[in-house]
């Protein structure tokens, strides 16, 4: 069979207003230049949050093929989910409220963590109804002032011990999260360390010997190597994106981003110079030129604080958004010379090794943080799945 024109839509976008590419080549390859640059540690690749956006099951299967040896989700609905599609991968899951089925989770084989004394009761009480252990993980802050035990961590130490020495849980990881990894120099980063090595000795001090020890995200799996421990968790640099934009972009770290946002002109129209354009004519056209509609808005996960400064790329030219994104679409100022039409592709995000906009273009544009943009893609936008294998 003769394949398409280059310009002819695939078959799973024909039709579609805008949709997200995800290359999984991208994310196995992410993922196998984190392994390198770990050293001994192991690699838990995060796929919380549908995997930043770019689908959770795909994405950890792309991320253990790469070579990660762990995968790891904040809540215990999205580890159920990857057991449910057959990952049977070491999975760590951090966050749930009381009241949850802790018990369903380790039936499923998903390790917890412990970070209050309230789960460790919760894990203990799931774990007897069993009669059987549970394996968890404890955190403990150090600094960041957010999950894990801060200031009682000697009490807690005491009480994990007794924990594992009666047979109702077996510690397999102890673990914190920097609160400055993105600024590799600032001094809270050492002294996270510092605290984090003591926290973890108190445990062995207590007979509590787990295997793993983690601190590093993205930020810190990329720029700090002393750092790594037993473990290291990136997310966002799964996904091809710079935790450290200040220090290097994605090529710089041998990464490549994995998303891709692509939309079709709807419609294409002239307007006369001094024509205002979208809610509140935030912006008028200076000359005569052609308005292009992008249907794409907030209710699609572009930021509407990006008005008058989101880039897109329309036929090899980087142009703003034209005024205010509205929920469902935004306009943008195609210049007098535009001879294209309606259907002509637009690419809203893609990777800037490419001269393509990028997440970190449009958090710049937003006030935010790349994180935020690949996350807020919405369900609406159809996913198209590159490099998928059997």
């Amino acid at each position: 069979m003769t394949p398409p024109p280059a310009s002819a839509p695939i078959p799973a976008t024909a039709g579609v207003s805008a949709w997200v590419s995800i290359d999984l080549d991208a994310i196995r390859d992410n993922v196998a230049e984190l392994v390198r640059r770990a050293g001994s540690a192991q690699v838990l690749a995060v796929v919380k949050g549908d995997a930043y956006g770019h689908g959770l099951v795909p994405s950890a299967r792309a991320a253990l093929e790469g070579g990660a040896s762990w995968l790891g989700v904040a809540q215990l609905a999205e580890a159920l989910e990857l057991r449910k599609a057959g990952v049977t991968a070491p999975l760590l899951s951090w966050l749930f409220p009381p009241g949850a089925d802790v018990g369903a989770a380790l039936d499923a084989d998903v390790e917890v963590t412990v970070g209050s004394g309230w789960t460790l009761d919760a894990v203990t009480g799931a774990a007897r109804e069993r009669g059987r252990p549970a394996r968890v993980q404890v955190k403990v802050d150090t600094g960041l002032g957010r999950g894990g035990i801060l200031t009682d961590w000697s009490q807690m130490v005491q009480r994990v011990a007794r924990a594992q020495a009666e047979g109702a849980i077996e510690v397999t990881g102890v673990w914190s999260h920097f609160a400055w990894a993105d600024a590799p120099q600032h001094p809270t980063v050492r002294a996270q360390a510092a605290r984090f090595v003591e926290a973890a000795a108190e445990l062995e001090r207590a007979g509590v010997r787990p295997a793993l020890r983690h601190l590093a995200n993205s930020a810190a799996t990329l720029t700090n190597p002393a750092a790594h421990f037993d473990l290291v968790r990136p997310g966002l640099a799964v996904y091809g994106l710079s935790p450290v934009p200040d220090l290097g972009a994605p090529a710089d770290f041998g990464l490549r981003e994995a998303m891709r946002v692509t939309a079709r002109l709807t419609l294409v129209k002239r307007a006369r110079a001094g024509q205002g354009v979208s809610y509140g004519h935030e912006y008028f056209t200076d000359r005569d030129t052609v308005l292009g509609l992008v249907p794409m808005g907030y209710a699609d996960g572009i930021p509407r604080s990006a008005g008058g400064q989101g880039p897109v790329l329309v036929g090899g030219r980087r142009l703003p958004v034209a005024g205010r994104v509205c929920m469902d679409q935004f306009v943008v100022d195609l210049g007098p010379a535009f001879t294209g039409g309606a259907g002509d592709e637009v690419v809203v995000l893609g990777r800037a090794a490419d001269g393509e906009p990028s997440a970190q273009d449009w958090a710049e544009a937003a006030g935010t943080i790349n994180y935020e943009i690949v996350t807020r893609m919405a369900p609406r936008l159809p996913r198209v799945l590159l490099g998928e294998r059997p």
